[in-house]
């Protein structure tokens, strides 16, 4: 995001930088992005480009607020049902207690498009910052969040190019602690499960990693099996490790994108008469609460959820409140819980 010499947030687009920008008054800009509105359609479509090139978002506050502040911030996660998450946002949630901010929430069902939906919907409103589930995000997504003029904290990843600040990890290296922990109890024959898309680029990142440590420690990389669109469900993980299992019968571990479809896997095997770990290890991430109390408990990779949400919210009432200037990246630990599942 850029920033202006003094330190401070740059100001949002505003609709006369629109109208200069298409070359028409600041009037024939607001019909123009009212439906039912007579503009001829080439003064629309110089007025919508413009409109994309400078991030601009309609104020819906702007008629009733004599200041910019407006006493909310904004959060975007992928899901409400999945318990990392939902941790996450009460960590925020608890950070935000006694600040006289409250929290506006909103979940993609992992779809970058739905992310770039709820960006404008909120920024519309003119929350006081935005705290936003990973790195990657629409084109559009992205210009309206460097124009919008608040703070942006991007977490659960370490983007390469950050709109603003970061409270996250990388995914990819996560999963490589988990696959050289297990093949230093001697696993060779790694299989990995995850979904059939990239909507979910934390899983997108997690399978690259379990690749590269592999090829890293010269194993066999290739059982790779893509299953069910992202989250991945305890009852696609289940039909996952079947296909790995007619495809490669000799696998000796299977790592998953999440507890959930590592869940799945487990009880599948189990019904199938196989023993866990004696005839299979089983693997997730996220430390789900499901992976300490199954039989047996699940290996994993704790990240920390509540903390990561904790700590954006933080960094962002900071930056809000003028409290200083806080570091634009914290990144946040991760470590395997090894169990009796490997």
């Amino acid at each position: 995001m850029t920033k202006i010499p003094d330190g401070k947030m740059p100001e949002a687009p505003t609709m006369s930088d629109v109208a200069r920008r298409a070359g028409v008054s600041a009037m024939t800009v607001s019909r123009a992005l009212k439906e039912g509105s007579h503009v001829s359609k080439e003064t629309r479509e110089r007025i919508m480009q413009a409109v994309n090139e400078l991030g601009y978002v309609l104020d819906q506050s702007a008629g009733s607020l004599s200041s910019r502040r407006t006493g909310f911030v904004a959060a975007i996660i992928p899901s409400i049902n999945n318990s990392n998450f939902s941790d996450t946002a009460r960590g925020i949630t608890d950070a935000l207690e006694g600040t006289g901010l409250q929290l506006l929430l909103g979940y993609t069902n992992y779809s970058v498009e739905r992310e770039e939906e709820l960006i404008e919907a909120m920024l519309r409103r003119r929350p006081e910052g935005i705290i936003l589930t990973g790195g990657s995000h629409t084109p559009k997504g992205r210009r309206m969040l460097e124009q919008a003029g608040i703070p942006v904290i991007e977490t659960w990843d370490r983007p390469a190019q950050p709109i603003d600040k970061v409270v996250g990890f990388s995914n990819g290296e996560a999963m490589e602690l988990l696959v050289e922990t297990l093949a230093a109890k001697g696993y060779q024959r790694f299989g990995y499960i995850g979904g059939t898309t990239a909507r979910d680029t934390r899983g997108s990142q997690r399978r690259a990693g379990f690749v590269r440590a592999l090829e890293r420690l010269n194993l066999p990389a290739d059982r790779l099996i893509s299953f069910g669109v992202p989250p991945i469900s305890m009852e696609q993980g289940a039909q996952a490790v079947v296909n790995m299992l007619e495809r490669w019968p000799d696998t000796q571990v299977v790592l998953c994108v999440s507890d959930l479809s590592a869940f799945g896997a487990l009880m599948e095997c189990q019904r199938r008469g196989m023993k866990v770990p004696e005839d299979i290890a089983i693997a997730g991430f996220g430390d789900y609460e499901i992976a300490a109390c199954c039989h047996p408990r699940m290996t994993t990779i704790n990240v920390d959820c509540y903390g990561i949400g904790r700590q954006a919210a933080l960094k962002l009432t900071q930056t809000i409140q003028g409290m200083g200037m806080p570091e634009a990246i914290t990144v946040t630990g991760f470590r395997v819980i090894e169990r009796e599942s490997t």
